[in-house]
């Protein structure tokens, strides 16, 4: 695999994101299988999942995604990464025997930044795109923020970089991880095995994470896996109907508010008056973070 990278490097320069490579690639098989999908719940009479000006939105959202992702790794991410990688403190071989420890290490550091997407407010301010639809179909998976690269999601990743993974394995494994989860986002299966249940993430494990119930907010943040949610506590079954969207839901399908109206926010809180410590707190505490009465008024939560 190596050898391929090499090769890729040399044609294409030493900045592929082979992330965002695979995903490119894939979109035809995802819009194939949304095609099933509509076909299926249709024939079930239970269409109300599908409205087309959302759909469209999420299309809108995924390209410009893909397009912004591609330029910042071109311009800064790619560089960022490949300067990290030297001062790695093994080389790791990709094999056989290698390849499964290497994504479960992907999977354990997208656990962490799902997580810290969803209980840091700098990151949320870009995740918060993915959950702004009321609706539940397979291109709600490609509701995508253009800030992602802005506040850093690489940097969850960065450890196994350090340890000697080669950055485009990272990527590539990481891409792989996306790739599993635009098939969980649909309402059309329900649960599976139980044993599957216990270990993937699944169609009914996401829909969880994507409600906005009580008991379902910031729970299964897992990516192909869901036992890092059964044993850091973050994990909860889909028994309750899911209701889907945000607490402080946004009724919108102009993609430049839905990127950037909680980025927006989060400074806004920042600015407003106040002590400098507790204006900053907005950057990290969680999204329904308010400050205390004494240091300025209250406002909604934000979560």
């Amino acid at each position: 695999m190596e050898a391929i990278i090499d090769q890729v490097h040399a044609l294409l320069g030493p900045h592929v994101d082979w992330k965002q490579v695979l995903l490119t690639v894939m979109v035809p098989l995802f819009l194939a299988a949304f095609g099933i999908e509509y076909a299926a719940m249709r024939a079930r009479g239970r269409t109300e999942s599908f409205e087309w000006r959302d759909i469209l939105t999420n299309l809108g959202l995924g390209g410009s995604y893909q397009i912004f992702e591609s330029i910042a790794h071109l311009l800064v991410t790619g560089a960022a990464v490949i300067w990290l990688y030297q001062f790695r403190l093994f080389d790791i071989p990709v094999n056989a025997w290698t390849i499964l420890p290497i994504f479960i290490g992907v999977e354990f550091c997208y656990y962490w930044f799902h997580r810290g997407s969803h209980r840091i407010r700098w990151f949320w301010s870009a995740h918060v795109v993915h959950h702004s639809s009321e609706r539940m179909n397979m291109t709600t998976a490609m509701r995508q923020s253009l800030l992602y690269s802005i506040t850093g999601w690489w940097l969850f990743f960065m450890p196994l970089v350090l340890l000697g993974v080669h950055p485009a394995v990272v990527f590539f494994l990481y891409g792989v991880n996306l790739t599993y989860q635009y098939f969980v986002h649909t309402e059309a299966v329900g649960k599976l095995h139980p044993w599957i249940e216990y270990w993937l993430n699944t169609p009914s494990h996401h829909r969880v994470h994507h409600g906005k119930n009580p008991q379902y907010i910031d729970k299964n943040f897992g990516g192909v896996l869901i036992c890092f949610d059964r044993w850091f506590g973050t994990f909860e079954p889909e028994d309750e109907k899911v209701v889907y969207g945000i607490p402080r839901q946004i009724r919108s399908h102009n993609i430049l508010t839905l990127n950037l109206h909680e980025f927006r926010d989060m400074w806004r809180d920042v600015l407003r008056p106040g002590s400098l410590p507790q204006r900053l707190k907005h950057l990290w505490k969680p999204p329904e973070y308010v400050r205390p009465a004494d240091d300025t008024a209250s406002r909604p939560a934000a979560s």
